[in-house]
């Protein structure tokens, strides 16, 4: 598999594809405006400790001052590194007895500043890297439990020979992320390399620079592009902008130098996403049908809970009998689902509808294939089987926004729904709400203002309903169309 990594970087966005065999598999989007604080270590100063709320206002720079609960501040405890509670939830050790009014104190970022709210922070700080999560306060070696019970011991045996002691200038916290199962020796030696320069570049700025400074900003887009996206696969990273490459190939030099070999500056006078169309293929991932080379064509929706795609033959007509029909038609849409999965970044449960197959040995090669092309996924995926009613159930992990989300906005004509009511639903909607009206008022006319095909409606086919509510109120009722309403939106008013 070859896999090409595009970026185009402007001041108020960068977005980044990755391209495999020449078709764009993911695409990442990250605004300026947008990027939030979490993750971000500083250097802030206790303004304010409140031991009856036993918590503390920090401040870090920011308009409003921070947030720091005695729950979140880290302790050293006998016989390891833990934060210490009391049975009934009450801290061993006070607030007040840990910070005071003045004192620089290194804090990081757990929650962005909400609404009225400050930012809320923590004491013990963890850096996230590609396969690991650094702990530099603790001891304590672990594996996410997400990954399964059996290879947990023999992981965290591994990570334990590659961590050291400190005795041997080792030691720190560290824990392996879900996608660091099948990791090699060296990818986490890499790895904890790269996380113990980043805590140590961390604690020198804390010694160098005034409280209320940043010490630590999270990695943005460019940089997590080198971290999370680039492997042995990749062959390229190109990127359109000289300021930005080199910025990227310093940082890239020092932490990633294997990944920072691979940087290209795109000089060339096409934008860089017109190689292969992907301007045009994020259209086409906002949309519901996903059309397939047989013919057969995907239907996609995203709701509140779920995921549901739809399998469908289409105009494809080409094979022998119906049953291999639609055999291909579904072999063809299990490559095409899990691209979209990855392109969207549809998270969650989703749940496939193939077209129903008879044999058995046909179900077994569909999810055979769909599986194959799941591998491939950065993210952990969990295929089931076909159900009793032939839908097939899978998670995929949330890790970040889906592209819908991320680029638009719910319909402010149809609120998200997808549809409108007719103009003729409306139209009795309209004659319901004078009649409702005229029995708790008695005005001199009603005077409808509403969209034209509406208005329209009503003056033609409907205009003896209107006439006839007109005689049985007893009072005239006139039209207004206002081109800038939607079609569901109207407004009687009381002359």
């Amino acid at each position: 598999m070859q896999q090409d990594i595009l970026i185009n970087w402007s001041p108020q966005e960068t977005r980044v594809a990755v391209v495999e065999n020449g078709a764009v598999q993911e695409l990442h989007v990250e605004r300026t405006l947008e990027r939030g604080l979490v993750g971000n270590v500083y250097l802030g100063k206790v303004v304010r400790v409140l031991p009856g709320m036993q918590s503390a206002f920090i401040d870090i720079g920011l308009e409003r001052a921070a947030f720091l609960h005695v729950a979140d501040v880290w302790q050293r405890q006998e016989g390891g590194e833990a934060p210490m509670f009391a049975r009934k939830g009450e801290p061993l050790v006070p607030i007040e007895k840990q910070v005071f009014e003045g004192q620089a104190i290194m804090v990081q970022v757990i929650k962005d500043p909400i609404g009225t709210k400050g930012a809320r922070l923590s004491t013990q700080i963890s850096l996230a890297g590609r396969l690991l999560v650094f702990l530099p306060q603790d001891d304590h070696v672990g594996v996410s439990q997400k990954i399964p019970s059996a290879e947990r011991d023999a992981l965290r045996a591994r990570l334990q020979a590659l961590v050291g002691s400190k005795e041997s200038g080792g030691g720190g916290g560290f824990i392996l992320r879900t996608n660091g199962e099948d990791s090699s020796d060296a990818e986490l030696a890499e790895d904890i390399a790269y996380l113990r320069k980043t805590w140590a570049r961390t604690k020198e700025a804390a010694l160098r620079l005034p409280p209320m400074s940043l010490l630590l900003q999270d990695l943005d887009l460019l940089q997590r592009v080198l971290r999370d996206l680039v492997g042995d696969h990749t062959q390229s990273i190109r990127l359109d902008s000289m300021e930005q490459f080199q910025r990227l190939r310093a940082f890239g030099q020092e932490f990633m130098p294997a990944a920072a070999a691979k940087l290209q500056h795109y000089k060339g006078e096409r934008p860089i996403f017109d190689l292969y169309a992907i301007d045009e293929e994020i259209a086409r991932a906002l949309g519901r049908r996903v059309d397939l080379k047989s013919g057969g064509y995907l239907i996609i929706d995203q709701t509140e809970a779920l995921t549901t795609i739809d399998v469908n033959t289409g105009g494809f007509v080409g094979a022998r009998n119906f049953d291999e029909t639609i055999f291909k038609t579904n072999l063809e849409a299990a490559g095409a689902i899990a691209r979209q999965l990855r392109l969207r970044n549809l998270g969650g449960i989703v749940i496939v509808d193939f077209i129903d197959m008879v044999q058995v040995a046909h179900q077994d090669a569909v999810l055979a294939e769909f599986r194959k092309h799941l591998a491939r996924d950065r993210v952990k995926t969990t295929a089931g089987g076909f159900s009793p009613l032939g839908l097939l159930e899978m998670t995929r992990k949330r890790t970040r926004e889906s592209l819908a989300h991320m680029l638009c906005e719910p319909c402010a004509a149809c609120q998200g729904r997808g549809a409108l009511k007719t103009a003729r639903s409306v139209a009795y909607d309209i004659l319901r709400e004078i009649l409702r009206e005229a029995r708790q008022f008695h005005p001199r006319e009603f005077r409808v203002v509403a969209a034209p095909q509406v208005v329209e409606l009503l003056l033609d086919e409907e205009s003896p309903h209107l006439a006839g509510l007109s005689d049985f109120i007893g009072k005239p009722i006139s039209l207004q169309a206002e081109a800038a309403m939607g079609q569901e939106q109207f407004d009687i008013v009381l002359l």
